[in-house]
């Protein structure tokens, strides 16, 4: 009975993520051309809002629970694990005083209104996974921008999402790279959880009536334990909060 009704819901639910995207992607342009950085920032704060909000369509609520007052004078990186697209949005608007910026993969640069234009024109960095080079490259230039502006970097080190929940072994090479070249930031780990049950059916129909949450674990300063050692301790960190 609930994948059936998950059918029309789910048609709705695309109808209005759709129009979000094509009715802020010339907002988006707008005040990324004529206004500047804070204006086109604002903007995609204000999309990922609305994005967040209409999984209540799908009756599904969003938890993010974060205890903890991070500085804003700093930049920080942002370790988590990763589930589904709709991890994305509760980061983007949650953590939005620390101008997040993502480490995604090429393919998401351009078609996509709205996601594609802010993925370009936001500071993010866009890796091939099939070139290691071209991958280095982008997330020293995304490092680097941090550092400078006082922004942050959100990092999945799974590589790909898990499909079942359950947390797959970290990638290091991008974890390592940031640590190394922003030595002074503060990295967050986050657990997430039951993002993967959107999708439980596949792309369509969408999974309906899903608590999603977000954990944001105790900061831990970049420079406070030898990499690898640091990474350990963020990989268990996350995955010892995720349930599956």
């Amino acid at each position: 009975m609930k994948k059936i009704l998950s059918y029309p819901l789910s048609v709705i639910y695309f109808i209005f993520f759709g129009l979000l995207l094509v009715i802020f992607h010339p907002i988006q342009w707008i005040c990324h051309n004529l206004l500047g950085y804070q204006a086109h920032k604002k903007s995609v704060d204000i999309l990922n809002w609305f994005l967040m909000r209409s999984l209540l369509l799908l009756g599904t609520t969003v938890s993010f629970r974060n205890p903890h007052k991070i500085a804003t004078n700093q930049p920080c990186i942002i370790v988590t694990n990763h589930q589904s697209m709709y991890d994305i949005s509760p980061i983007v608007w949650h953590m939005r005083k620390h101008h997040p910026k993502f480490i995604s993969k090429k393919e998401l640069g351009k078609g996509i209104p709205s996601i594609s234009y802010n993925l370009r024109h936001g500071g993010s960095a866009l890796i091939d996974r099939k070139d290691k080079e071209q991958a280095f490259k982008e997330i020293l230039k995304v490092a680097n921008y941090a550092k400078e502006n006082n922004r942050s970097v959100v990092i999945f080190p799974e590589g790909t999402r898990s499909r079942d929940g359950k947390p797959k072994r970290f990638q290091t090479g991008g974890l390592k790279i940031l640590l190394k070249k922003i030595p002074n930031a503060t990295v967050v780990p986050i657990s997430i959880n039951n993002s993967w049950k959107t999708l439980r059916y596949g792309k369509f129909p969408m999974g309906i009536g899903t608590h999603i949450t977000f954990d944001v674990h105790t900061p831990i300063g970049a420079r406070d334990l030898p990499p690898d050692e640091l990474i350990a301790k963020i990989e268990e960190t996350i995955s010892s909060h995720i349930n599956y």
